[in-house]
C-alpha cells in the first residue's frame, strides 16, 4: 500500500471487503518483517503507516460488530 487509508474511505466497506484489506495489509506487514530480518528495508517508516492502517480496519470491524 502506498498511501496511507483514510478512515472516511474505509467507512464506505463492507465488511467482507474489510476483512479483505485487513489480510493483505497483514500479508504486507509480514513481507516487511521479513525484509527486516534478513537485513535489507529499503523503506522503514512502512512499518507503522502499515501497522495503523491495520488498527484502523480492526476498529472499523468493531464498530460494525458492535451495530
Amino acid at each position: 500500500m502506498a498511501n496511507k487509508e483514510k478512515a472516511k474511505d474505509l467507512v464506505n466497506l463492507s465488511r467482507a471487503e474489510l476483512l479483505e484489506k485487513e489480510k493483505s495489509l497483514k500479508e504486507e506487514l509480514f513481507k516487511l518483517n521479513l525484509a527486516r530480518y534478513s537485513g535489507r528495508v529499503e523503506k522503514p517508516h512502512m512499518f507503522s503507516l502499515v501497522k495503523r492502517d491495520i488498527a484502523r480496519v480492526q476498529t472499523l470491524l468493531n464498530l460494525k460488530k458492535e451495530r
